[in-house]
């Protein structure tokens, strides 16, 4: 299916790595001019953004840390003076920093730094360019948004709060054609998934499993191709009719009975 993405701009924050990397690659096949906004300026970056254009894709990368407003500015102008226009937002980056309840107030107003306000900066610098294109946001929030999990309370409140943003703005961005969505992912596989299985169970490969048996659908965790291929078809013109809505890719983890055999 052609998805019509082909020479249409999209940045993607945290695009190098993960499910923005998968994200990448997605719009990539597609056709799409990928621009990844990240901070991290070593060789997973550097090698990924080497890869995309050996295969002849348009690929760019612009670093910088984007609890700095001035950087999500900086991301706007810098795409828009390179190739002219704007066609999508996936607001990506983002992590667990377990904040919880009892870190307090200022892990708490920190992690909301880190995870929430970029969402907002982003979007807000690059409106213009996107009523233009009338383009589409893809929000990423997560499961930890409608479940909760515990130990999070930073995480949690600003992965709702995107939810929030996501619905607000589809309703705001109406009369430009402007269509804001959002991905839940729930279990996915990724390097920093990884890395929290190692570095908190003794048995990592125990616990994925018990994990990966509590998802009704395949008993398997979601793959980043599979949480990239939603996004790429709400970025897509094939879903000019979906806004507001919040796209839940986990096997069922959250809404189908997890005592399913």
């Amino acid at each position: 299916m052609n998805l019509n993405l082909k020479d249409k701009v999209y940045i993607v924050t945290g695009g190098s790595k993960g499910i923005g990397e998968g994200i990448s690659r997605a719009i990539a096949e597609e056709g799409g001019i990928v621009v990844i906004a990240t901070r991290s300026t070593g060789p997973v970056t550097i090698d990924f953004i080497a890869e995309l254009q050996s295969q002849g894709v348009e690929a760019h990368a612009i670093y910088g840390d984007l609890q700095i407003l001035e950087n999500c500015e900086n991301i706007i102008r810098e795409t828009v003076t390179k190739y002219g226009r704007i066609d999508g937002i996936v607001n990506n980056a983002g992590m667990n920093d377990g904040a919880g309840l009892e870190k307090g107030p200022e892990a708490f107003r920190n992690s909301i730094k880190l995870n929430l306000f970029h969402y907002y900066d982003l979007v807000y610098y690059a409106l213009p360019w996107l009523k233009e294109s009338k383009g589409a946001v893809v929000n990423v929030s997560s499961k930890v948004a409608l479940t909760g999990q515990g130990g999070t309370s930073g995480y949690a409140a600003s992965k709702g709060a995107q939810l929030a943003l996501t619905r607000d703005w589809a309703a705001e961005l109406l009369p430009y054609s402007i269509r804001v969505n959002a991905v839940l992912p729930a279990e996915v596989m990724t390097p920093l998934y990884r890395k929290w299985l190692n570095n908190t169970f003794d048995d990592p490969t125990a616990k994925e499993k018990e994990i990966s048996d509590k998802i009704p659908l395949g008993k398997r965790m979601t793959t980043k191709e599979e949480m990239a291929a939603m996004v790429v078809f709400l970025l897509s013109d094939k879903s000019a009719h979906t806004t507001g809505q919040f796209m839940v890719v986990d096997g069922g983890y959250m809404h189908l009975d997890r005592a399913l055999t």
